[in-house]
């Protein structure tokens, strides 16, 4: 198994992480560095900043990620923003801004961002397409989970296991494809 270190604080996106990429030959490592998070117009420029910004810090091929959630109804707020907006509005607070609104599509976005030393990073993205429930489901994931639904499912990402939130995430897209690149 070829080892990838994943820059990042995040127990559940390791978790997602290593689950996915252990079905592709590769071992996930936990390497919690810490760095700023631009503010900037895409998840790619995010992803690709703090790549840099690593990659000055730490001399081994590492992988971090940036995700989000877009709302259609919200012009694609939280977006870039959606870190922020879940630590001050939350969960609750995305529900009441869409409380009396009939279109909940949304779509979930991961930008990861594989770097080697001397090398310009390499940048893949996932998507998810679902919609926003009406109210909090499941105890399971992080973040926005407990409030999405991907298409094709019947639950929210925060009422599945891993296993069964890797069928459909925007990070097992993104890690599929950048396994791929990386064979």
């Amino acid at each position: 198994m070829k080892e990838l270190f994943f820059i990042t604080s995040n127990k559940g996106k390791v978790q997602e992480a290593t689950e996915k990429l252990r079905l592709l030959g590769f071992s996930v490592v936990q390497k919690d560095l810490g760095y700023p998070e631009v503010q900037a117009d895409s998840l790619e420029e995010v992803a690709a900043w703090g790549a840099t910004f690593v990659s000055e810090r730490f001399d081994q091929p590492f992988m971090l990620e940036d995700a989000g959630l877009f709302i259609d109804a919200l012009q694609g707020f939280p977006g870039v923003y959606s870190k922020y907006v879940f630590f001050t509005i939350g969960l609750d607070g995305i529900l009441q801004l869409l409380e009396r609104i009939e279109n909940k599509k949304a779509v979930f976005r991961s930008v990861y961002a594989y770097s080697e030393p001397g090398k310009k990073p390499l940048i893949v993205l996932g998507e998810c397409n679902g919609i926003i429930s009406t109210k909090k489901q499941g105890t399971h994931g992080f973040g926005y989970d407990p409030i999405f639904i991907p298409n094709g499912a019947e639950k929210t990402f925060g009422e599945m296991s891993v296993k069964e939130k890797n069928q459909f995430s925007h990070r097992a897209k993104a890690l599929e494809k950048l396994a791929t690149a990386l064979k």
